[in-house]
C-alpha cells in the first residue's frame, strides 16, 4: 500500500528512505567531533551520496550545534535532502530545532523520548501515563512548525508491547509522519525487530498511513541484521550512518545495509536513491575529517574488501570474478589502477587521478596538494594511489585550522639530545617555540606547547606505513584527551617527525572546536534524556 509522505509525496511500497544520522549520532563518538566546516563538507558528500533525510544535528544541546544545523538547512534551502533536527520532548527544544531547520526547503523535526520501564523509571523518574501526555504534547508542538515530524520511543526494543502501541498511536493521532522504534542499546536479535514492527503494523491504527522507520546500534553486531529484518517486517526508513560510526560500538552501517539491499535484490527486493559509486569516497572524506581510519577487514569500503591473497581465490579470480566477488569494487567507488604517477607527471594528470580516486576539490587546494605532490615525487620513486590520498587527505583537512604548522627542524642523534624548533600560526599570528624531549616526535609535541601552550594528555600515538619502501609515506595518528574529551588527528609525511607534528597539531585544532561544545540543559520538566534515540 502506498503513503503519502509530506516530503516526499506518493511512496511505493518497494521504496527504502535512506536516513543518515552521521552528523548527529554519528558525531557523538569519543573523537569524532567535526567543526563547521567539516560538517558543511560531510553534508554536501551526503547529499552527492543520495540520501534521502539528514539529521544534521541536536539544535539545544550548544550554540554550535544550533549554528551547524542553520547553516545546513540553509545550504539546502532550495534543494537537497530533508534537513532534520533532533529535539526532546521539552517545548524549547523543539522550538530550537524549528529554528535551526526553518530555512530548508524540506525539514524534520525529530523528537524522541524514552518508553522502556527502565527507563521511564530510572532516568525520567515518570510514570507511563505522564510519558504519554509528552508523547502527544511533543508531535502536536512539532506540527505546528512542520509537515514532516518523526517521533522515536527512546529504548524502544525494551518497551512492553502494550504500551509501546498505545505511544505509536497517541504519536501518530499527534500527527507524527515517521515512526521510529530504535533499537537503542543494540539488544534486540533480528527475530525481535520482525517482532515488534509486525505487531505494530497488526495492532496500531494508522500505522500503514505513516513511515515505520528503525535505527540501530552494533553492541551485539547486529545492528545491519536487524536492519535489515525490520525491512521485511515492513520498515520503509533506515537510520544509518556512513563507516558505521555512532555511540559506543555504532550504528547501522550506510554502506552496508545498502549494498546487502543491492546485493541480494533476489530476497530484499526494494530499492532506494543511493549512488553506490560514491560510497568509499564518502567514507574516506569521513575517515580523514575524524581522524579514524577505516578498519582494514570493514565491509565495502575497508583496503581488504575486495583484496585476495589466497592462491586458490586469486586464481579464481583471474578467471572469473564473480567467482570470489559478490559485487564490482567499480559498484562501490573503487579503482584497480595503482602505479601511475611520478615526478614528471602533471598537472592534467594529477587532477585526473585525483578524480578516478573520487575527490573533487577546489583550485586552491589543488595548487596546494599538487605541490605537496610534486615534492613527495621528487623523494620517492614511485607514487601510489595510497600516497596520493594520504597527502590529499592530509592537505584538505586543514583548510580552515586556526593552529597551522609552518616550520619545523629538529636536531637528534646518538648520544645527542633531541632538540625541536618550530614555527605555529595560530589565529594569524606567528607562533615560535622550541624545545627537548627524550626523543625526536617528544621534542616536536614539547616545541608545540612551548609555541601553543595548552594541557592536555597524550592517549595513542600510531605509526602507519601507506605502502612498503623505505621512502613510503608515513601516516600518524594521535589521540589528545582534555577534561575527558578525547580527540584524533593525523599526518601524513615520508618524514615520520613531519607527520607527527602534523598529526598533533590537527587533534589540537579539533579540541579547540570541542572546547566549546557543551552538553545541553536539563528539561524544564526535569526529565533528562539522553542524546541518542
Amino acid at each position: 500500500m502506498a503513503i503519502e509522505h509530506p516530503s516526499f509525496g506518493k511512496l511505493d511500497d518497494d521504496r527504502i528512505i535512506i536516513f543518515d544520522t552521521t552528523l548527529r549520532d554519528g558525531e557523538q563518538s569519543p573523537g569524532f567531533s567535526m567543526n563547521l566546516e567539516e560538517k558543511l563538507r560531510m553534508a554536501e558528500a551526503l547529499a552527492e551520496l543520495g540520501i534521502d533525510v539528514m539529521e544534521a544535528g541536536f539544535p539545544i544541546a550548544s550554540p554550535g550545534d544550533f549554528e551547524s544545523v542553520l547553516s545546513i538547512a540553509r545550504l539546502f534551502a532550495k534543494d537537497g535532502p530533508v534537513v532534520c533536527g533532533l529535539s526532546r520532548t521539552a517545548p524549547a527544544d523543539i522550538l530550537r530545532a524549528a529554528e535551526a531547520v526553518k530555512p530548508a526547503a524540506r525539514k524534520r523535526i525529530h523528537t524522541f523520548v524514552s518508553t522502556s520501564p527502565l527507563h521511564m523509571r530510572v532516568k525520567l523518574r515518570l510514570e507511563p501515563e505522564q510519558v504519554l501526555e509528552l508523547v502527544t504534547s511533543s508531535v502536536s508542538l512539532a506540527r505546528q512548525h512542520t509537515d514532516d515530524v518523526e517521533w522515536s520511543a527512546e529504548d524502544g526494543t525494551r518497551t512492553e508491547p502494550d504500551f509501546l502501541c498505545r505511544c505509536v498511536e497517541a504519536a501518530i493521532k499527534a500527527g507524527a509522519t515517521t515512526i521510529n522504534i530504535p533499537d537503542t542499546v543494540g539488544y534486540a536479535v533480528p527475530e525481535d525487530m520482525h517482532r515488534i514492527f509486525t505487531m505494530v503494523r497488526e495492532r496500531v491504527p494508522g500505522a500503514d498511513r505513516v513511515v515505520l522507520s528503525t535505527h540501530n546500534h552494533n553492541d551485539l553486531g547486529l545492528a545491519v541484521a536487524n536492519t535489515l529484518a525490520a525491512i521485511r517486517a515492513g520498515v520503509r526508513q533506515v537510520e544509518s550512518t556512513i563507516n558505521g560510526i555512532g555511540e559506543r560500538a555504532g550504528n547501522a552501517s550506510l554502506e552496508e545495509v545498502v549494498m546487502a539491499l543491492r546485493t541480494r535484490h533476489d530476497v530484499l527486493p526494494f530499492r532506494n536513491n543511493i549512488v553506490t559509486q560514491n560510497i568509499l569516497k564518502t567514507s574516506r572524506l569521513l575517515a580523514t575529517i575524524t581522524g579514524f581510519d577505516v578498519q582494514p577487514n570493514k565491509a565495502i569500503v575497508g583496503r581488504n574488501a575486495f583484496a585476495h591473497e589466497s592462491g586458490i581465490h586469486q586464481d579464481g579470480v583471474l578467471k572469473d570474478a564473480s567467482t570470489y566477488e559478490i559485487m564490482t569494487p567499480e559498484s562501490v567507488g573503487w579503482t584497480t589502477n595503482s602505479l601511475v604517477l611520478g615526478k614528471h607527471s602533471g598537472r592534467a594528470a594529477f587532477r585526473d587521478k585525483l578524480k578516478a580516486l573520487g575527490y573533487s576539490i577546489g583550485d586552491n587546494q589543488l595548487n596546494d596538494a599538487f605541490r605537496r605532490f610534486k615534492d613527495l615525487a621528487d623523494r620517492k620513486k614511485v607514487v601510489y594511489d595510497e600516497d596520493v590520498i594520504a597527502l590529499v587527505d592530509d592537505e584538505v583537512v586543514r583548510g580552515h585550522d586556526r593552529v597551522k604548522l609552518l616550520s619545523l627542524t629538529v636536531a637528534t642523534g646518538l648520544g645527542t639530545k633531541p632538540m625541536a624548533t618550530l614555527v605555529l600560526e595560530v589565529d594569524g599570528e606567528r607562533r615560535d617555540g622550541m624545545a627537548s624531549g627524550d626523543g625526536a616526535v617528544d621534542a616536536t609535541f614539547n616545541a608545540i606547547r612551548n609555541a601553543f601552550p595548552h594541557d592536555v594528555a597524550l592517549k595513542l600515538y600510531a605509526v602507519q606505513s601507506v605502502t612498503g619502501g623505505t621512502d613510503a609515506q608515513a601516516r600518524v595518528t594521535v589521540r589528545l584527551e582534555e577534561g575527558g574529551k578525547l580527540v584524533d588527528g593525523q599526518g601524513a609525511d615520508t618524514d615520520t617527525i613531519v607527520a607527527s607534528a602534523r598529526a598533533y597539531v590537527h587533534a589540537l585544532n579539533k579540541l579547540l572546536v570541542k572546547r566549546e561544545r557543551t552538553a545541553p540543559g536539563e528539561m524544564d520538566t526535569g526529565i533528562r534524556t539522553a542524546l541518542s534515540a
